[in-house]
C-alpha cells in the first residue's frame, strides 16, 4: 500500500507533462480517466478472484502487473501506448486494492480490522509528503520517464517477494475448491459486463470534457453503457439503498464521488481563478493526506466506542461543511488560503467514513464472500468518481460558457455536490449493523448477508 500511494502521487503530476512530451495533449482526459476506468475491471476479477483462492494470487498478480504497466508507461512512444500504460495500471492499482481489503476480512479478527485500515491510510503519509517533490525533482533533473522507471525498480521488490512466500498453502484460504465448499457457489460477475463499464467510464470522462458532438456521443454512449451494465456488478438494491450491504456500497460511490471531485476543482480553482502559488495547491495536496491519515489513526481507536454508521454520518456532516467553505472561496474577499482548509476538512470526513464503509461491508458479508464484497466496494468507488466528476465537469463546463468569471461556474459545481454528502448523511443510518444477533451462534445476521448477495 505504501508503494501504491507513492506511484500514485508521484506519476500522477507528471501526467500533463508525458502527454505533452509525446503530442497528446488532447487525449490527457483519457489517460487521467484510463485508469479509474481500469480499476473498476482490477476491482471486479481481483474481487472474485479471492473468494475463489484467497486474497495472495490476486495480490501477487497486481503487484507483478504494476511493474509491467509502469514499464509500458515509461518506454511510450506514442500517446496511446501511455493510455494503455495507464489502463493496465487502473486494473493493477484494483487488484491490489481489493486484495489487501479481503485479506484483512480473511485474516484478522474483527477487533483488529479497524487498526489494519488506518494503518493502510497511515502507508500515504510519506508518500504525500515526498512523492510530489521528488518525482518533480527527478523530471526537471532528468525525464519523466526516469519517475516512471523509478517506481517499477521499488516495486519490483515486493512483487518478487509475493511471489516467492506468497504461495498457496494447505488449509489456507481458497485452499479447498470442491464442488462442495463455500468457494463453489461464489457469485462471480460476468466478464462482458465488467469490460462494458470500464469502457464506459472511460468514455464518460473523455465525453464531458469539451463541448461538441463527438464528445456528446461519447458520453452518451457511456451513461448508456453505465445504466445497462453497472448494476449487474453490484448487490441487488445498491441504487435503492437496501439496508446492509446494498446501502453501504452506495455511500462509498457518493462520498469518493463528492471527495476525489472536490479534491479535482479546488485545485483548479486556486491555479485559475484565485491565481495562488503551486507550491500553495501542493499544501493542500499534503494537508488533505494527512488529515485522512489522522482520521483514520482515530476511527481505529474508535473500535466498540461509536457504531461505525454513525462514523460515516458524522464523516458525510464534515465532508459537508468543506464544500461550504470551498464554495465561500468563489467570493474574492475570502483569502484562498480557507480553500486549502476545505480539502483538509474533507479528507478528515473521508478518514472516518471510507474505513468504517469498508468494516461495514466486512461485516454484512458471509467470510466466503468478502472478496466480492470487496469487488463491489471498487467499483462503487470507481463508479461514484466517474459519475459525480462528469456531472459537476458539465455542470462547469455549461456555467463557464455563459459567464465571463469561473468563479460562479465554481460556486455552481460546489453547490453540486452537496447532493451526495447529504445523502450519504441521510443513508448512513440504513448501513448499521443489528446489535442483536451479530456475533451469536444462529447465524441469523450471515444469513441476511447471504439474501442480500444473492
Amino acid at each position: 500500500m505504501f508503494l501504491t500511494g507513492f506511484a500514485a502521487l508521484a506519476v500522477m503530476p507528471l501526467l500533463p507533462v508525458a502527454a505533452r512530451d509525446l503530442d497528446g495533449v488532447g487525449l490527457y482526459p483519457l489517460v487521467a480517466g484510463a485508469f479509474v476506468a481500469a480499476s473498476l475491471l482490477g476491482g471486479v476479477l481481483g474481487g472474485a478472484w479471492a473468494d475463489l483462492g484467497g486474497a495472495r494470487r490476486p495480490l501477487t498478480a497486481g503487484l507483478v502487473l504494476t511493474v509491467v504497466t509502469l514499464l509500458v508507461s515509461a518506454t511510450s512512444t506514442t500517446i496511446w501506448q501511455l493510455v494503455l500504460g495507464r489502463f493496465t495500471d487502473g486494473i493493477a492499482a484494483g487488484l491490489v486494492a481489493v486484495s489487501v481489503n479481503a485479506a484483512i476480512g480473511q485474516s484478522y479478527p474483527d477487533h483488529l480490522r479497524a487498526r489494519a485500515l488506518s494503518l493502510m491510510s497511515a502507508c500515504w503519509i510519506v508518500p504525500s509528503l515526498a512523492g510530489p517533490p521528488l518525482a518533480g525533482f527527478v523530471a526537471a533533473s532528468w525525464s519523466w520517464r526516469v519517475v516512471f522507471f523509478g517506481v517499477a525498480g521499488f516495486t519490483l521488490i515486493p512483487a518478487a517477494a509475493a511471489v516467492l512466500l506468497l504461495r498457496q498453502q494447505p488449509g489456507q484460504p481458497g485452499a479447498s475448491q470442491g464442488p462442495g465448499s463455500p468457494e463453489a457457489s461464489v457469485r462471480r460477475p460476468a466478464l462482458p459486463a465488467t469490460v462494458a463499464v470500464s469502457v464506459a467510464a472511460a468514455l464518460t470522462q473523455y465525453g464531458v470534457s469539451a463541448f461538441n458532438a463527438w464528445h456528446a456521443v461519447c458520453a452518451s454512449v457511456g451513461v448508456v453503457l453505465l445504466v445497462a451494465f453497472a448494476p449487474k456488478l453490484l448487490p441487488p438494491h445498491t441504487w435503492r439503498a437496501g439496508g446492509g450491504l446494498p446501502a453501504t456500497v452506495l455511500l462509498r460511490a457518493l462520498t469518493s464521488g463528492a471527495f476525489f471531485t472536490l479534491e479535482a476543482f479546488v485545485p483548479l480553482m486556486l491555479s485559475t481563478a484565485r491565481h495562488v502559488p503551486g507550491v500553495v495547491t501542493g499544501f493542500a495536496f499534503t494537508g488533505a493526506a494527512l488529515a485522512w491519515a489522522g482520521a483514520s489513526w482515530v476511527q481505529g481507536r474508535l473500535q466498540n466506542r461509536v457504531p461505525r454508521h454513525r462514523l460515516v454520518a458524522i464523516g458525510a456532516a464534515i465532508m459537508a461543511a468543506a464544500v461550504a467553505v470551498a464554495a465561500l472561496c468563489t467570493i474574492p474577499a475570502v483569502p484562498p488560503a480557507a480553500a486549502v482548509s476545505s480539502m483538509a476538512m474533507a479528507a478528515v470526513g473521508m478518514g472516518l467514513a471510507t474505513p468504517s464503509l469498508t468494516l461495514l461491508s466486512l461485516a454484512h458479508t458471509p467470510a466466503d464472500r468478502q472478496g466480492y464484497a470487496s469487488g463491489a466496494m471498487q467499483t462503487s468507488q470507481s463508479l461514484g468518481q466517474t459519475l459525480v466528476l462528469a456531472v459537476t465537469s458539465a455542470l462547469f463546463t455549461a456555467v463557464s460558457a455563459a459567464s465571463t468569471s469561473r468563479l460562479p461556474a465554481f460556486a455552481g459545481a460546489y453547490a453540486l455536490l452537496i447532493l451526495p454528502i447529504a445523502g450519504a448523511a441521510c443513508l448512513a443510518g440504513r448501513t448499521r449493523v443489528a446489535d442483536a444477533g451479530h456475533h451469536d451462534a444462529s447465524g441469523s445476521s450471515v444469513a441476511t448477508a447471504e439474501e442480500q448477495l444473492r
